[in-house]
């Protein structure tokens, strides 16, 4: 009983709270302006369409933040996600992410029960930046159809769907409105925040949020005719749904590798992005550090409920999480903001985000697989030894060319592997040493 209890809430979660409501609020708000064009944006690229995106980041968001194991995790959507659901969604149709998110939900959960958190937070690093670095040229090629205004051809993989899509685009002719808003977008994301610190701007003003912003007066105030997000639904429990097999097209096989795919990726990366965050947070009193198992209980808990609501299955997202550390979040409390905040913004503002481009959400999203390749540390991760440098690109080629979970799974065993033959070669090395030292 006492191990079940572990992984249940505790008055110890929120022991900082007189002291850091202030500051929590803000990280919270802050948080929630930054995730809401990501929700938009992945729920539109899943398939499942905006509003499956808001309900997703409210929903997982909320009860990550409440039973999760981590007290800085801000949950939803992620890329990462999409990358496992896009090709599931084209071929099943969103039908199925409930029943997948509600069996999935319960393998992390179970996962969690059984103690299996701290055996998956011993993947290696150089897998994890090979990994990261598959998922960004993965979202950024997922944007296609959006960037161009155009329906996405399906390829099977994603290199070839995205193939595909461009020649479709090109064929067609193409639209240079669309283009258009998506550099417009990128030029206010990564420029807004240079500008704000050459003219000492002391009002934090999240760019991607301030992009959309722009982008959206620019194509109502001129009339451009390219899609937009659209209606969302008018209650956040419109999609209410069970996890039914019959309107899904899911066969039994095909259930249980897809939840098995998504309960794994879901897993490794809700703990990537809590070790993550207790790095960036400086964390070493062991009360206030993650816990493994709590939180994969929590994520499962968070995609059972979103998926049945409406939503997707949803990981901790590690881009909100450091824009939460950053903002001053001292506990849970922030995350939980960040999801309220959101429902204010669904019932309130609902026909303002209907009138967002699409294209604009495509720009956000591609600047964000930038962030999240950063260059920068991709080139100082290639100059470490040999070993770590061809399993990280091993591990992202595989992921682009393949699959996600394989991806991670190939470069695991490569690294072990190649660590076993090191050490073994360095052990008879020892040995013939010793033996032509007793000659």
């Amino acid at each position: 009983m006492s191990d079940l209890t572990e992984l249940l809430p505790s008055k110890n979660d929120y022991r900082n709270f007189r002291k850091s409501w202030s500051s929590d609020l803000v990280a919270g708000i802050t948080v929630g302006i930054v995730a809401l064009p990501l929700a938009l944006a992945f729920g539109i690229t899943t398939g499942a369409g905006a509003g499956a995106g808001l309900v997703t980041a409210i929903f997982a968001g909320l009860i990550a933040a409440i039973f999760g194991g981590s007290n800085y995790q801000v949950s939803g959507p992620t890329g990462a996600m999409t990358v496992v659901l896009v090709p599931i969604v084209a071929k099943y149709g969103v039908a199925c992410l409930a029943p997948l998110g509600f069996i999935a939900g319960l393998i992390v959960i179970l996962l969690g029960i059984t103690k299996m958190g701290t055996v998956i937070n011993r993947v290696p690093w150089p897998v994890m930046e090979g990994f990261t670095l598959g998922i960004a040229l993965v979202i950024a090629l997922q944007q296609l159809p959006s960037a161009l205004a155009v329906t996405s051809v399906n390829g099977g993989a994603t290199v070839k769907t995205a193939w595909r899509t461009l020649k479709s685009a090109i064929d067609s002719g193409v639209n240079a409105r669309a283009l258009s808003i998506v550099v417009l977008t990128l030029i206010v994301k990564f420029g807004y925040p240079k500008l704000a610190h050459r003219l000492k701007i002391k009002i934090h003003i999240p760019a991607s949020f301030l992009a959309i912003v722009v982008s959206t007066v620019v194509v109502l105030s001129l009339n451009i005719k390219i899609p937009k997000v659209g209606a969302l639904p008018k209650s956040i429990f419109a999609n209410f749904t069970g996890p039914s097999l019959h309107t899904s097209g899911l066969g039994i096989s095909s259930l249980i590798i897809g939840a098995l795919e998504i309960a794994a990726l879901a897993a490794i990366e809700s703990l990537l992005s809590a070790r993550v965050a207790d790095q960036m947070g400086h964390i070493h009193e062991e009360g206030l550090r993650y816990k493994p198992n709590r939180e994969l209980f929590g994520q499962g808990l968070a995609s059972l409920v979103a998926s049945m609501v409406g939503g997707m299955p949803a990981t901790g997202a590690i881009a909100r999480t450091g824009v939460n550390i950053r903002s001053g979040a001292k506990t849970r409390l922030a995350a939980i903001v960040h999801s309220l905040f959101l429902i204010v913004v669904v019932l309130i503002l609902s026909p303002l985000i209907s009138k967002i481009p699409t294209a604009a959400l495509a720009g956000v999203l591609l600047g964000t697989s930038y962030r999240i390749a950063s260059p920068a540390n991709l080139r100082e991760a290639l100059r470490t030894t040999r070993l770590d440098s061809s399993i990280l690109l091993i591990t992202a080629a595989i992921v682009l060319f393949v699959d996600l979970i394989w991806g991670i799974a190939i470069g695991t065993i490569l690294y072990f592997t190649y660590k076993w033959l090191i050490k073994t070669k360095i052990a008879r090395a020892a040995k013939l040493s010793r033996a032509a030292k007793r000659k």
